[in-house]
């Protein structure tokens, strides 16, 4: 049994609480087990200045930060120069947002989804993304409803999770003590309907088979389709 009494295809106690702050179009506070993060998604009319005014797209970014007190040591904040691997997870929320929506059906609208880790154990860019695509899907219902939107540009529901080998074993929804020990660790998004958006998986040690890999695909699908099920916005 795992720390919170888990099989090993068994994600953490997953929440999602909407309407988390008054000023954003769409906003929520994603819970899976102790990581917590609240995602908005503000609107602007407009577009980037680097992509062509006759490209008939909008455009829909993220932004991601760890806040100083969300680690159990404080992480500074990120003021003038992000690190890295935010950018890495800013990029990986943005690519993995964009691919569930038909951005020629939001022309001249910029949807930015920020996401803002206040406790972190574990699986903050896979809960990044579900609760992004939430707020997501809150902001893009209103738009429809005040007129500014004249077609739904949402396709389907994307969802992430972590997965990961440790001791031999493929285990889904690692929190930190666990991620930290896999000898495998993995990010898989995926569409509802099962298309790849992303499936990354490294080994931490020694290489994993083939085999393994597969195992750890076959559970995160199976995580993402309990995780999609969850989201409020689908109900």
């Amino acid at each position: 049994m795992r720390l919170e009494n888990r099989e090993n295809n068994q994600t953490r106690q997953i929440k999602f609480t909407t309407d988390f702050t008054k000023h954003a179009l769409g906003s929520v506070l994603v819970e899976f087990g102790d990581t917590k993060v609240i995602t908005t998604a503000s609107v602007e009319q407009g577009k980037p200045k680097w992509m062509d005014k006759e490209d008939p797209r909008g455009w829909l970014t993220a932004e991601y930060s760890l806040l100083p007190s969300s680690t159990s040591t404080r992480c500074q904040r990120e003021r003038t120069k992000i690190s890295g691997r935010t950018q890495e997870i800013q990029r990986l929320i943005g690519r993995s947002l964009r691919a569930s929506v038909d951005l020629t059906k939001m022309p001249d609208l910029t949807i930015t989804i920020d996401a803002d880790v206040i406790q972190a154990d574990g699986g903050t860019r896979t809960a990044s993304i579900c609760g992004g695509f939430v707020a997501l899907s809150i902001a893009v219902k209103k738009l429809l409803k005040d007129g500014i939107l004249a077609q739904n540009p949402i396709i389907e529901p994307v969802g992430a999770i972590s997965a990961g080998i440790i001791n031999g074993e493929v285990k889904l929804d690692l929190n930190y003590e666990e991620d930290s020990h896999a000898q495998v660790d993995s990010n898989v998004v995926l569409t509802q309907s099962g298309k790849i958006i992303e499936f990354q998986t490294t080994a931490e040690g020694e290489p994993y088979k083939y085999e393994q890999m597969i195992e750890i695909f076959d559970i995160a699908k199976k995580g993402i389709k309990e995780i999609i099920e969850k989201y409020p916005t689908l109900e």
